[in-house]
């Protein structure tokens, strides 16, 4: 463990440090952790409880989340919601996000990237990151600005990393639906195949059916279509089927296709592991 995660881990802070520090009240901090459990996460008897820099993180992102007009009990329970010990510091990740930081989100984001891989910084950081945005603007919590301000780094982070060393030409295409602009996803399926050693071509955003079949007369070593659908709207089944038609296995990813009607013979993919795990077998 390096000097900088020790650092978040160790118990450092007096509950008046971190009132002066984030000017939250030591009476609401103290209320925070008696209510809600947000404050320190260890004591010890005899000690007054010291909080870690993780611990400031989740408090910090508390009160940004009342700040935007979230309920102290709802804002709870969506930090709580961000595992930070064992996800790469979620909160952290939040609170530099919210502070419309990119330098700090990008660090942390890299950080992971280097030390867990792209899968597990997906599934362990980025995600309940992003989700917890989401569940704030389906609440009304705005927030648009910061769920951009992390997607950009997030897709600056993933487009940087190695490209493969490899001879294989791609085999897979990876496209958003026509209409749908939301290539977060597929970036980070293209990074984690890459860092398989299977390079996958992205298209990028709304891609109409006709382009993705003249890419495949381009690319006739391609065998596998991906395409992302992030709303109902954009999942459309009948481009399925017209891509299929011409040769190409089709998957279907994303939340639009919740409730589609898929042609036969066309997989639904629901996370980013089991994304990679089918398309390494493609031969």
């Amino acid at each position: 463990m390096t000097a900088s995660e020790l650092r978040y881990h160790e118990p450092l802070y007096t509950v008046g440090v971190v009132a002066d520090r984030l000017g939250i009240p030591t009476a609401t901090l103290r209320s925070w952790n008696r209510r809600y459990g947000i404050g320190p996460t260890d004591h010890w008897p005899g000690r007054h409880r010291l909080y870690t820099e993780d611990d400031v993180a989740v408090v910090q992102r508390m009160q940004q989340l009342i700040d935007e007009g979230v309920s102290a009990g709802r804002a709870a329970h969506v930090v709580a919601d961000t595992d930070v010990n064992r996800h790469g510091n979620t909160a952290a990740l939040l609170a530099a996000a919210f502070a419309l930081d990119p330098e700090s989100v990008g660090r942390l984001i890299e950080q992971s990237l280097r030390g867990r891989g792209v899968i597990d910084t997906w599934d362990g950081l980025l995600r309940p990151a992003l989700a917890s945005l989401t569940t704030l603007q389906i609440e009304g919590g705005g927030c648009i600005e910061v769920e951009h301000v992390l997607s950009r780094v997030t897709m600056r982070a993933l487009q940087r990393l190695p490209a493969p060393r490899t001879s294989f030409a791609p085999r897979v295409l990876l496209a958003c639906c026509d209409g749908d602009a939301h290539t977060l996803a597929l970036e980070a399926l293209g990074a984690a195949l890459a860092q398989r050693g299977r390079p996958a071509l992205i298209l990028g955003a709304s891609v109409p059916a006709a382009s993705v079949i003249a890419a495949l007369d381009r690319l006739p070593e391609v065998k596998v279509i991906v395409l992302w659908s992030q709303v109902a709207s954009t999942a459309d089944a009948e481009a399925v089927r017209t891509i299929a038609a011409a040769g190409a296995q089709v998957m279907v990813a994303g939340p639009g296709w919740a409730e589609a009607t898929l042609p036969t013979g066309v997989a639904q993919i629901t996370t980013l592991r089991a994304a990679v795990e089918r398309l390494l077998d493609v031969p």
